[in-house]
């Protein structure tokens, strides 16, 4: 099949993967289609919002169309590393009475992984995700166990409570592709949520794709060509978020100690890649890098204390930039 047909293939099966996940979640068309991208990309999301926002059924009700094999780990502060990743047990041969290690796999092992509260445990158990997500392996003893592919985690994140939680590690938040932040829904949302009788919903999500499809889908939105235009576009703007780079605005060295790495680049990249391929379009615009530009960078820039005085975060920061970066260098 040529490569125009599989992306207009895509275009027909995402609007449909968004009709069946609307009949358990109203609204949210924005969050929906970011998840996507994360997906067809093969990049980790965050999912950042305060309780009752339906992040974990939308998580849910994705694997349920996807036919992926779905895990959900709820992150709390006694949770250790090897009920994520495995562990190995002693068995013994009831005949030769010989003792062998044998490896349990951990949930960890999934196509879909939904990191429930992730910044409720410990950094410890935190980083036991940071090879797998890298690397698509895990590493138990000394005995290192692939991970089948698509492999994607889905984390989620309560903003507003700090009691019992700590905050993720830059090396963590780098790992994840983009940070998407939930708000309450409108009003005509809200009352379609307060009318709405999900009950059995779940058992009637007919699945539109598996696996094999969406390794698929992947190659080809890796294959699309980007312009060079496009690319000096987005390697400005995420050398404009340093203040170490003598040529970035004023607002970047009063606010902000670090700003966004070479993987944020690469990652503006592929989303902006994959937003055109889900429209069944070849053309990677600029307008596709600002579209994604605040999700991909805004956890990988960190303020300081006067942005804090200032009640400036690093998603206003990234909106200014696009603000005052030019689309030609």
């Amino acid at each position: 099949m040529k490569e125009i047909e599989m992306l207009e293939k895509l275009k027909d099966t995402r609007e449909k993967i968004i009709e069946e996940i609307h009949r358990v979640i109203v609204g949210q068309d924005e969050i929906i289609e970011k998840v996507l991208i994360g997906l067809f990309s093969g990049g980790h999301c965050l999912l950042v919002g305060v309780p009752g926002l339906a992040k974990t059924l939308m998580i849910r009700t994705l694997s349920r169309v996807l036919d992926l094999k779905f895990k959900r780990i709820q992150f709390t502060p006694d949770l250790m590393p090897s009920d994520i990743t495995g562990i190995d047990v002693i068995e013994e041969n009831p005949e030769s009475r010989q003792r062998n290690l044998r490896f349990i796999p951990g949930p960890i092992f999934a196509n879909l992984v939904l990191a429930d509260e992730i910044n409720r445990a410990p950094p410890k158990t935190q980083t036991a995700l940071l090879e797998a997500m890298q690397e698509y392996q895990v590493t138990v003893g000394n005995k290192t166990y692939p991970l089948e592919k698509p492999f994607l985690v889905l984390a989620t994140q309560n903003p507003i409570e700090l009691e019992g939680t700590y905050p993720l590690p830059e090396a963590q938040l780098d790992r994840f592709m983009m940070s998407i932040y939930l708000d309450y829904p409108c009003i005509e949302d809200e009352k379609k949520i307060a009318e709405f009788q999900m009950f059995d919903v779940m058992s009637e999500i007919s699945p539109l794709l598996n696996a094999e499809g969406i390794i698929q889908f992947q190659h080809i939105i890796r294959s699309i060509p980007v312009s060079d235009f496009v690319i000096n576009y987005a390697v400005n703007l995420v050398r404009n978020t340093r203040p170490n780079n003598g040529k970035c605005p004023e607002f970047i060295k009063e606010y902000v100690n670090w700003g966004a790495g070479p993987r944020a680049t690469q990652y503006l990249i592929l989303g902006a890649k994959t937003k055109a391929a889900l429209r069944g379009d070849v053309n990677v615009s600029v307008s596709d890098i600002k579209s994604i530009a605040e999700s991909i960078l805004r956890h990988r820039i960190f303020t300081n204390f006067t942005a804090d005085a200032d009640g400036i975060d690093s998603g206003k920061i990234v909106n200014k930039l696009l603000e005052k970066i030019p689309e030609s260098v």
